[in-house]
């Protein structure tokens, strides 16, 4: 059985552990409720996007001739899971990485081949320690994502589809849907969706709301601008939706370890007193029988 010392230092460790937790979780708060906000204002941008893109591309003549929309038989596939650079944040990092190991024995068994890129520090050692070659990894942006990490991740992945190096282009990450509660998805960014430019009732509708406009310089040109920007736009909300999911993740996690220290703590000061009570018993016994032991 541990001494009162022993216990008393486990109690002194445990509280300097629950510490740092609750001061993790109240920081987690902080940028998850900036990363909240850095959502939402981007979602009115992705959303004027996609109505440009596709006002521009009903009055273009043809799409087909345009890299990111072409579609082909799929061959091989680039898997593109976004992870954090740093753990203590529960199962985020865990789920994604589980369900793209998952998608790539699915992909395989469909006889596909599997690139691999990835964003993030823990993305890349797990990769790694697996023995997967990488194509390229992003790393030092995840806690706070920019446009020009966007810009750069989705250049490389429209720089490898347009150049036949892979027929297809997913992203795994964690959807945010509360600080309680992150969803992994898989989306499809390359190539671009039919569905994105929009159906026949839709542009109907657009007509009537916008009316007709004059290109210069021509659609097809604009939308050769447009397409990159799109894909520059969907990879950007991916990397809010993870960062946002990251700190939820982490300020739950932190949460619970706090509560788990609290608990441990009462566990060991009922140890402690215990012990304490034991001593003192045992000291009581030791002079009772010193005392019986000088009468006799």
């Amino acid at each position: 059985m541990a001494s009162v010392q022993d216990i008393k230092r486990r109690i002194r460790s445990v509280r300097n552990t629950r510490k740092i937790t609750r001061a993790m979780e109240l920081v987690a708060a902080a940028h998850l409720r900036r990363a909240q906000a850095r959502i939402e204002a981007m979602r009115p941008y992705a959303d004027r996007m996609q109505e440009l893109m596709v006002g521009t591309a009903r009055a273009s003549t043809s799409v087909r001739g345009l890299p990111l929309l072409q579609r082909r038989d799929v061959r091989k596939v680039a898997i593109v899971p976004l992870t954090g650079d740093r753990g203590l944040a529960g199962a985020f990092n865990a789920n994604v990485l589980r369900y793209s190991f998952a998608l790539e024995r699915r992909l395989r068994d469909e006889g596909k081949e599997v690139v691999w890129l990835v964003s993030g520090k823990k993305g890349r050692s797990t990769l790694g320690f697996r023995r997967y070659q990488v194509v390229q990894a992003w790393t030092g942006h995840t806690d706070r994502p920019s446009y020009m990490d966007a810009e750069a991740i989705a250049h490389r992945l429209s720089e490898l589809y347009a150049a036949e190096d892979v027929d297809s282009v997913l992203i795994v990450y964690n959807h945010f849907e509360s600080a309680l509660m992150q969803t992994v998805v898989e989306q499809e960014v390359l190539p671009i969706r039919e569905e994105v430019l929009g159906g026949r009732e839709e542009e109907e509708k657009r007509e009537a709301v916008f009316g007709d406009f004059i290109y210069e310089p021509e659609p097809e040109e604009i939308l050769v601008r447009l397409l990159p920007v799109y894909v520059e736009t969907e990879v950007f909300r991916a990397l809010l939706e993870s960062a946002a999911s990251e700190q939820g993740a982490r300020m739950t996690a932190m949460r619970n370890a706090s509560k788990n220290a609290g608990e441990l703590i009462d566990r060991l000061t009922l140890a402690m007193n215990r012990a304490r009570q034991a001593a003192i018993t045992q000291e009581l016994l030791e002079v009772v029988a010193g005392a019986d032991a000088l009468e006799a």
